[in-house]
């Protein structure tokens, strides 16, 4: 059956942002693999996602350079689910990651939004 295998987020530089997302976020880094070009495929997951992960492609335009930051206009375009909403916050905020608001429990599940090193707005899900 067909899944969603890859998301590509655009990067200012491949370092920092596998720093940011092994650190920050708690991400693994899966693969980084030099491409003649002088481009990587780095590729990026939460622990123990099986389907979907970040393909982290740093900007080779200044078109993609501008998009760095926004690439879903402003809207919230990524959605890290939880099994421990509480935990994963904590560890979010001490890692210094930027929260735009306080933890919110509604309906559907525990959310916050916070902007990952970039900007591009996320959404930390427990759901209900």
């Amino acid at each position: 059956m067909p899944h969603l295998g890859l998301v590509t987020l655009v990067v200012r530089d491949y370092d920092e942002a596998i720093a940011y997302y092994r650190d920050a976020l708690g991400f693994e880094l899966r693969e980084d693999t030099p491409r003649g070009d002088g481009s990587r495929w780095v590729v990026v997951a939460p622990p123990g996602a099986r389907e979907t992960a970040l393909l982290l492609a740093r900007a080779a335009t200044a078109q993609q350079a501008g998009r760095v930051g926004d690439q879903t206009g402003g809207r919230v375009g990524l959605f890290l689910n939880t099994d421990d909403f509480d935990r994963d916050y904590k560890r979010m905020v001490a890692a210094g990651v930027v929260f735009e608001e306080e933890p919110r429990y509604e309906p559907y599940g525990a959310v916050v939004v916070f902007e990952d090193l970039y900007g591009n707005r996320w959404d930390l899900i427990q759901p209900a």
